[in-house]
């Protein structure tokens, strides 16, 4: 009993230490030893999480990071996004989206620590991994190896964003929050591609690093050979078997995916919470103490910021918080309450390494003792497919397959990570939660882009171009037009037909043959590269060929990724003179970008211009067309989706805003995805899918705050064709909530006692909106033997009716919890397991 009150008050002490160290400033010292990172003295289990900070708006920061501080995180983890921040050599950025001072201290104001990864390379699926392009054209330099160009222009990054965070006093050695720095980023996965260059480099890095004198440790992810005192870490779906590189090293996870990145043409990935709670769950008990999601809310690529190739606007990864800022449930609330569960075990897992014991097979328990009459246990089933039943200081626990139950006592089950009792939320429909407005026709203007260049800032030469090198990704677009002549075995007036064949390295391309479309190529993010291969009908005489080469993304990762190449390399005619014409050497002329690009038909300032026209016939299915409206923003403060589910592929605006790049017309691949994915067995980005046959994505994230009261000016540049009179805008209006526990689930995390029989209190269903939400109706309240899912219950053949009981509980509130109990609810078949299932409507 004793013991127990004393973890009870250390946790308090540690809850209170960091409220006043994050109020008054207070300056500390971060270090670490083999077991945990040591803050002011004291060993720690931290649950972290990645934001990133241009992935949504400032004004968003704090909401995002009171949920996860909410969700039982106690770090912020974000990339530093070197492109945005010098996006000159020299020329210093850190406002908007990207004010990396205010982000941090957002977090600070929350309450929570900082994990700073500089690197200054970030991969994050963002484009050229984070590397600004001018880097690419000083001569003679070389990305990420010992190369001193690199190696300066590298160091004076650091530097900056260093000497930054301790002007602003930022470091938790000056009060601040940040008490991690990373330095590189996975070069481990790609240093054999850099030989000798790159074991040298990576010890330079580190050195660089440790010069810095930042006061707090630094990390290298997936780095196994992290020269000391730099902490090498892991990354992956599981951590479980990972060992540092130094018996004097914590054991840090800084990637564990909550979900997978979206590519246009993929089906849309998803992590079932059950298999990431065990990740999570077994991670701890082999001896784990700092975990971090990536994502835990992941936002949008907004603008051109993705990366590539091919890589979508939505950057949600499946993450406890969805791309718009509202908790993803099951898996936020599944995961909050893991948390609790883990940080219940703190004291017991900080203090010495676990006693392993082995249950059979594939099954064992993990226990953590403070003294020999007090301990924590883990107890794993981590086979994928059977259950069990094991004994474990003489009571049976029952484990579903690849299963943690957790026991903070050493004899009560908190958590076990394959059941879930918190709640569980639909996806917004137009049925659930989505109001939908269209845009009149009447409002529609438009311009049409002449096919191929036009004279300004054109130039020629006699080969083929490489894309990147030329357009210096001022702009996705690269015209490559040249003439071919037809004059023999064609008179006059007559045609002749040939094979075209271009050859890209990627990643699109829109083919004309005297100005008239004869085809669109494109490759996929795995494979950018691409053939595009069509008959075409050409005149007697000069006829000109047209190629729009098409950038998705500067590439993000791979070893020497800042040297890949993109655009067209080959183009040739079969047909002609009896034999195959190779036009790769011919004259070219070229232009970078498209005329609206150079007008700025983007722009606000262009929004009343004689340039656009304005008809009673809007034209639809047409390419290389620019479309603009005004709009009406949807009323309320939450955000906003933009349904191009009737476009082909192209760029939108709202009020100057780059939404993003959109590809409604590429579908996924027909097959592969299933209604319900098994999480039992090992996870990865293959494993669950959905939207099969289906565009990657349809709806387009525009922050509220990018929209006033009135009219909205929105742009697109539709490049295949679409139809804009079915473009609309959405905005979530409520949510569908569902609950489903039942008389043997165990009680929630957060009412675990210690010393007491934690089975004797009973289990609840707890229902909670989002903040600004409250719950507005009952569609569905049954306790017996209720049948079906999240929204599609029904009764089943044992039922009591506790309609009004949850009404009286539930309406008008934000959140509520209905115990799951008989002596409350009534007992419609007694003897028999029953269960509590309800469905609620939340409204703003």
């Amino acid at each position: 009993m004793a013991d127990n009150r004393s973890s009870v008050l250390s946790l308090l002490v540690v809850l209170v230490f960091q409220v006043l160290w994050f109020e008054r400033g207070i300056s500390v010292k971060v270090t670490y030893d083999n077991k945990a990172l040591v803050i002011d003295g004291k060993r720690r289990i931290l649950q972290s999480g990645s934001v990133h900070y241009p992935r949504t708006t400032p004004e968003v920061w704090p909401q995002i990071i009171q949920k996860a501080k909410e969700g039982g995180l106690d770090v912020i983890e974000s990339y530093v996004f070197w492109n945005y921040h010098e996006p000159l050599k020299g020329e210093y950025y850190f406002e908007g989206r990207f004010d990396l001072v205010r982000f941090v201290k957002a977090v600070q104001e929350a309450g929570l620590f900082v994990h700073l990864r500089i690197g200054p390379y970030a991969c994050a699926e963002w484009n050229y991994g984070g590397f600004p392009l001018w880097l690419h054209f000083i001569p003679g330099i070389q990305f990420r190896t010992t190369n001193n160009l690199f190696k300066n222009e590298m160091k004076t990054f650091l530097a900056k964003i260093v000497n930054l965070m301790k002007e602003e006093k930022l470091f938790a050695s000056q009060g601040g929050p940040i008490i991690l720095a990373q330095v590189e980023n996975e070069y481990g996965n790609v240093e054999y591609a850099y030989g000798i260059g790159g074991e040298l480099y990576v010890k330079w890095a580190a050195e660089t690093a440790i010069s810095l004198n930042t006061s707090v440790p630094w990390v290298m992810c997936a780095q196994g050979d992290a020269p000391d005192p730099i902490i090498n870490t892991c990354n992956g779906c599981y951590c479980d078997d990972f060992s540092p590189n130094s018996p004097s090293k914590p054991k840090i996870w800084t990637e564990n995916y909550s979900g997978w990145f979206l590519s246009f043409g993929y089906a849309v990935p998803y992590r079932p919470v059950e298999d990431l709670a065990f990740s999570v769950a077994r991670f701890f008990e082999k001896g784990g103490t700092f975990q971090n999601y990536y994502m835990y809310f992941g936002g949008t690529n907004f603008g051109r910021t993705a990366g590539g190739p091919l890589i979508a606007t939505s950057y949600d990864y499946d993450a406890p918080i969805d791309e718009y800022g509202f908790t993803r449930q099951p898996k936020y609330g599944h995961l909050r309450d893991l948390h609790l569960a883990i940080k219940q075990c703190e004291e017991f897992l900080v203090a010495e390494d676990p006693k392993h014991q082995q249950l059979g097979v594939n099954l064992e328990a993990h226990v953590y003792y403070k003294s020999s009459n007090h301990c924590a246990a883990f107890l794993s089933n981590y086979g994928s497919k059977s259950d069990a039943t094991v004994k474990f200081k003489g009571r049976s626990y029952f484990l579903p397959a690849w299963s943690v139950s957790i026991l903070p006592d050493c004899k009560n089950v908190m958590l076990n990570t394959a059941k879930i009792v918190s709640q569980r939320s639909l996806e917004f429909t137009r049925h659930h939660g989505l109001s939908e407005f269209t845009t009149p026709s009447s409002t529609w203007s438009w311009y049409e882009e002449k096919v191929g260049v036009n004279g300004k800032n054109s130039f020629t030469t006699s080969s083929l171009l490489e894309q990147i090198n030329t357009t210096k990704d001022t702009s996705d677009f690269l015209w490559y037009t040249t003439s071919v002549n037809v004059t023999e075995d064609a008179r006059h007036g007559e045609t002749l037909e040939a094979l075209l064949v271009i050859e890209s390295l990627g990643h699109a391309a829109l083919a004309f043959v005297n100005k008239k479309p004869i085809g669109f190529g494109f490759g996929n993010h795995d494979f950018s590269s691409f053939i595009l291969s069509k008959t075409v009908t050409l005149n007697s005489g000069s006829n000109t060929l047209d190629i729009l080469s098409m950038m998705i993304g500067l590439q993000n990762y791979g070893p020497w990724f800042d040297i890949a190449a993109a655009g067209i390399f080959s183009v040739t005619l079969a047909g002609l003179d009896n034999s195959k014409r190779d036009l790769s050497s011919t004259e070219w002329t070229y232009q970078v970008g498209l005329e609206g690009e150079h007008l700025g038909l983007d722009n606000i300032s262009l929004a009343n211009s004689s340039l656009w026209i304005q008809g009673s016939t809007v034209p639809k299915n047409k390419s290389l067309i620019w479309y603009k409206s005004t709009v009406l923003a949807p009323g309320g403060n939450g955000p906003i989706s933009l349904n191009l589910s009737s476009m082909g592929k192209g760029q939108a605006w709202i009020n100057g805003h780059g939404i993003g790049r959109y590809w409604s017309s590429y579908l996924s691949p027909s097959t592969g995805c299933s209604e319900k994915c098994d999480y039992r067995g090992t996870y990865d980005s293959f494993k669950c899918l959905k939207k099969c046959g289906e565009p990657a994505q349809t709806l387009y994230h525009i922050p509220r705050t990018w929209v006033h009261p009135g009219e909205n000016l929105l742009v697109l540049h539709e490049e295949l064709g679409g139809d804009p009179l079915k473009i609309s805008l959405m905005t979530r209006t409520g949510q569908h909530l569902c609950g489903h526990v039942s008389d043997a689930d165990h009680p929630s995390a957060d009412s675990w006692k210690p010393d007491l029989d934690f089975k004797s209190q009973k289990p609840e269903v707890r229902l909670a909106c989002d903040q600004g939400y409250t719950i507005a109706s009952i569609p569905f309240a049954s306790y017996g033997t209720p049948e079906g899912v999240c929204g599609a219950f029904s009764h089943g053949t044992c039922h009591a009716n506790v309609l009004s009981t949850v009404q009286q509980l539930c309406i008008g509130k934000q959140k509520c919890s209905i115990p799951v109990s008989a002596a409350i609810l009534g007992d419609p078949c007694p003897g028999m397991l029953k269960s509590l299932a309800v469905e609620v409507l939340c409204s703003a």
